[in-house]
């Protein structure tokens, strides 16, 4: 099965903002009229369902501005109450309209969406959604998407056993986070592990006390939903919510699309019951089966309250489990309207939109005074995959911890290799090759990486088998040795990538790849009399840590042109052991799992103990305070790679806890960070936001870090810092790093009195850096008192910062370009050229793996010349026959050079200056509607010729850190036709160090 990160299609989004007065004369804004997105601008759904956005704010942000309805927003510190008059009056009026928009667009409403977003989610055609687009009140139709799920030493390893802890400071080993209720977005939850009894005494045995408890928590409106294999007394005091959505999933619900599912709360695959468990599983719980060598484990808040939403559905293998948008917003809406505290979604998102439905549901969350921990993502180690851009949440990489576990393998000739094993005894045995001891009818490729039922039990029985890693997952290599009588298994990468320590069927290690190519030569070498020692497991718990796991993914954001950072921190997601499902873990109550999925509930866990031991502090306070207490990885890389890796760093709970200072900011800060990198937030409000003095420069943005995407010449940024300390502090600062860069900090120095807040301003200048390359670099305020408030910077210094793409329908363009030196300038055309079209039809890949030799595979070889300056192909969702997902990849003769996978036929691939060579655009019908797509591949071949149709006036002159305009008009374009062409940019002699701007023209 592949897994792929589905990205929500950026469209204008017009928000319903409740503008936060910040001086008697602020009114609400003027929003723009006539909704987010056009007609021709929405996407038909793959699976028929929409979510639809609409105009009035949700419960959480409504001011009471209508005549007749009382305000629903909470105060400070305070939750909503879902059963009051006055929010039951509100949510009544959202819900009328709701209906009258179904009724007059047709379609049958699955969702109401009313707490933390104001909308629904509805199937119906595209017809019936493109007039509903256009329908008053309604501002966004989206398509609905689907996406996937992205331990017994880490809380000695974060320290908070230590003496002087924050489980000692809030009552005692095992103690913190009572009463604060943590929110699980994800697969389901196992409620027999001891990890969510009531309690556990000294026999492990579930206390009978309080079985009703959960239902007198103050602020608490969530319940028990019964289902398949599940009833209300599955919940408890520990356990205290549970429901399930899965409406969008189509006839029959989930029991027709994956009918091995619970129909109900309970966890298949595993996932769920992980992160819970790692969040705020019981204290001290035993392991059992294989982890029983671990000793027992502890959730990062011991006696906070969970409630699980489920929304994600498991393959039968348990080796994946996914969810769509709409079920995933439903689940934070009611998690909101249930008065949770901490939300954990370790689930994928988007790379590029700050305002899909999720993000925007979490932005009302966070103004609800709810802290989101949610999942970097694991594209890794590729730059600019992490997910989740949204600055009102903290998005967490995975590291490595200090626990280590080494395996070993013995040849019979005596070499060693060294891997990775939880083989609790040693084995010897005969060992033979997977590929040398399959089936008769098996297919060879499935034998090498030993998936079940293609090895021969009589070739097998009694031996080590040497497994190839990929395709399936790693436990099910060794469930297949083992079903076919193999006593253990070596496990060897190709290519080299993650060892993981897994619980498998038999004793198993695992390799890198070149280990395993030499193991594959001795077994060649010596067929009949080749044997191995799987030696036993070796623990250790001073591994030196933290290191950028592998897979966690890295900045910078796509978003935002790279005027944010994320991730913002990192915690211990490698080879995290914790409570599990049985179904999808051959019958284990506990796994180890690797993956941003379970570092975000790490960050979960700590926040709840923050809100307990600080129950006033905001959910930016608290994500304040875990970054700037935070410390280096160990990777030896420059410090922007580092910072890109690890955000501010690996988090240190117990220094969090009295942070010193603390960067806060709230609604008004966030509109106006939109105001500055998306067009979703209306005119009139940005207008507003900088009458009263909000910074519109995404830069400026109030958070423990500071990114520049672009710094042509010099830029200044602002900051606000607020001393929490009990007693007046003197800081100063301290700047590290960012060679080549003058940073001047002003004032230099901090006087603060406890509770007071103070403005500072960061100034940059490029003097001696390498220009388009990131700079990385620390700001450092210390003190009398011992704290040191540390936050990171990456700057690109750049000679010009312009736009990317520009795109219009040929009439005249105008943008702007901001100086990085002074000096002479100009600006020349390239092309436009139209599009070279290929229409055509793919079948449908039953495999859904792309193999460009296997099926639904359409092959185009494109003649890229010497000189070509920019390569594109691209498929249009509109250039397609129906709801299909088309894939793009392009080699160069073997080799990939660019791929484009997203969850609808919307892709592209860019190469910048290509080398000259044939390279074959593959189209794969990853899924279509039907058996086949029929669609239109474009392509363009830009060379550095103007084509004399697009006319360029720009400045002469360039002056460092001042802005210049950029002119074009057109003419003798073709009607219906796709062009593509360039602005090219020099110092006027040579070219300067920025590609040059995209031009897309769309004629009608």
């Amino acid at each position: 099965m592949k897994t792929k990160w589905f990205q929500v299609i950026s469209l204008m989004v017009v928000l319903a903002f409740a503008f936060a007065a910040v001086a008697p004369a602020a009114a609400q804004p003027t929003l723009k009229p006539g909704g987010g997105n056009s007609a021709d601008q929405v996407i038909e759904s793959s699976n028929g369902v929409y979510i639809v956005q609409m105009i009035d704010e949700p419960v959480v942000a409504y001011d009471g501005s209508i005549p007749g309805l009382k305000a629903t927003k909470p105060e400070m510190g305070e939750k909503i109450d879902p059963y009051s008059p006055a929010v039951t009056k509100y949510v009544a009026r959202l819900i009328e309209k709701h209906d009258k928009a179904v009724k007059k667009a047709g379609g049958s409403k699955l969702y109401d969406y009313v707490y933390s977003f104001n909308g629904f989610a509805a199937q119906m055609d595209l017809e019936q959604a493109t007039k509903l687009a256009t329908s008053d009140g309604v501002l966004m139709v989206t398509p609905d998407e689907l996406h996937t799920v992205d331990t017994s030493s880490t809380p000695s390893f974060l320290g908070l056993d230590a003496e002087g802890g924050l489980w000692e400071h809030l009552g005692g080993i095992g103690k913190g986070g009572e009463d604060i209720i943590i929110g699980i977005v994800d697969s389901g939850i196992w409620p027999e592990s001891l990890s969510f009894t009531d309690r556990v005494d000294a026999n492990g045995v579930p206390s009978a006390k309080g079985k009703k408890v959960f239902q007198q928590i103050p602020g608490w409106n969530g319940k028990c939903v019964p289902g398949e294999g599940w009833n209300a007394s599955y919940c408890n005091q520990k356990l205290i919510g549970a429901q399930y959505f899965n409406a969008a999933w189509g006839p029959g619900g989930i029991d027709a699309q994956r009918p091995w599912e619970f129909n109900s709360p309970r966890d298949y695959n595993g996932h769920g019951t992980h992160t819970s468990s790692t969040a705020g599983g019981n204290y001290g719980v035993p392991t059992t089966g294989p982890a029983a060598t671990f000793g027992s484990v502890s959730g990062m808040a011991p006696r906070a309250r969970i409630a699980m939403y489920k929304a994600l559905w498991s393959l039968e293998d348990g080796s994946q489990a996914s969810g769509y948008t709409s079920d995933l917003v439903a689940a934070i809406d009611q998690a909101v309207a249930d008065g949770v505290d901490v939300i954990n979604y370790s689930i994928s998102g988007t790379l590029t939109n700050f305002l899909d439905p999720a993000q925007l549901s979490f932005l009302y969350a966070a103004d609800a005074g709810i802290f989101v921990s949610a999942s970097a993502g694991n594209s890794g180690p590729t730059t600019s995959t992490v997910a989740h851009p949204g600055p009102w949440l903290t998005t967490v990489a995975a590291g490595t911890h200090n626990r280590g576990v080494t395996g070993s393998v013995t040849l019979g000739n005596g070499i060693t290799y060294y891997g990775i094993s939880l083989a609790g005894a040693a084995v010897t045995a005969p060992l033979v090759d997977s590929v040398n001891v399959g089936l008769a009818d098996a297919v060879p490729a499935e034998v090498e990486l030993c998936f079940s039922g293609t090895l021969d039990p009589a070739k097998v029985a009694g031996k080590i088998v040497l497994c190839r890693r990929g395709s399936n997952a790693r436990v099910d290599k060794s469930l297949a040795v083992y079903m076919a009588g193999g006593v253990g298994m070596i496990l060897y990468n190709s290519p080299d990538s993650s060892l993981n320590a897994d619980f498998h069927s038999v004793p198993t290690v695992h390799v890198q790849s070149a280990d395993g190519l030499a193991i594959k030569t001795y077994i060649a070498a010596n067929s009949a009399s080749a044997t191995a020692t799987i030696n036993k497991a070796v623990f250790d718990y001073s591994t030196p840590a933290p290191y950028t796991a592998d897979f966690s993914s890295r900045g910078p954001i796509i978003a935002g042109n790279g005027d944010l950072l994320k991730p913002d921190l990192m915690a211990p997601g490698v080879d995290i052991l914790a409570a599990v499902a049985p179904p999808g873990n051959s019958g284990y109550n506990f796994n180890v799992y690797s993956g941003t999925s379970m570092s975000a509930p790490h960050v979960a866990g700590v926040a709840a103990l923050l809100k307990d031991l600080h129950p006033d502090w905001s959910p930016m306070a608290i994500k304040s305070a875990l970054m700037t207490s935070s410390y280096d990885v160990l990777d030896n890389v420059g410090t922007a790679n580092k910072i890109f890796r690890m955000g501010a760093g690996h988090i240190n709970p117990n220094a969090a806890a009295d942070p010193g200072l603390i960067y806060d900011s709230g609604w008004n800060d966030w509109l106006a960070f939109l105001c500055g990198t998306t067009n979703g937030v209306g005119p009139a409000t940005c207008s507003l936001l900088e009458m009263y003095g909000y910074s519109t420069e995404p830069s400026n943005l109030n958070v423990p870090s500071v990114a520049i995407g672009a710094l042509a010449g010099t830029q200044t940024v602002s900051r606000t810092v607020e001393n929490l300390y009990g007693a007046t502090s003197h800081y100063e600062v301290s700047i590290e790093g960012l060679d080549g860069i003058d940073v001047a900090v002003k004032p230099a120095e901090l006087i603060l009195n406890p509770g007071e807040s103070a403005d500072f301003e960061v100034t940059f200048t490029t003097t001696t850096a390498t220009l388009n390359t990131y700079a990385g670099g620390f700001l450092t305020w210390s003190d009398e008192h011992g704290h040191v408030v540390r936050i990171p910077m990456v700057v690109k210094p750049v000679a010009l910062a312009a736009p990317v793409e520009i795109f219009g329908t040929g009439d005249p363009l105008s943008f702007d370009v901001t100086f990085g030196y002074s000096g002479d300038f100009s600006a020349t055309a390239r092309g436009l050229i139209p599009a070279t079209t290929f229409t055509d039809t793919v079948l449908d890949d039953p495999t859904d793996e792309f193999d460009p030799e296997g099926p639904g595979v359409m092959k185009y070889d494109i003649a890229v010349p010497a000189g070509t300056s920019y390569f594109r192909a691209a498929l249009f969702d509109d250039y397609t026959d129906g709801a299909d997902d088309l894939d793009l990849y392009v080699y160069r003769g073997t080799t990939l050079v660019g791929s484009s996978g997203s969850g609808t036929s919307a892709e592209v691939v860019n190469l910048i200056n290509p080398m000259a060579a044939t390279y074959t655009v593959c189209v794969h019908g990853w899924g279509t509607d039907g058996p086949d797509a029929v669609y239109t591949l474009f392509t363009w071949v830009l060379g550095t010729a103007d084509a004399g149709n697009m006319a360029v006036t720009a400045p002469t002159t360039a002056v460092i850190g001042e802005n210049g305009t950029i002119e074009l008009t057109f003419s003798g374009l073709a009607a219906g036709t796709k062009y593509l062409g360039s602005i090219a940019y020099t110092d006027g002699v040579t070219a300067l160090p920025l590609n040059p701007t995209i031009v897309r023209i769309d004629t009608p």
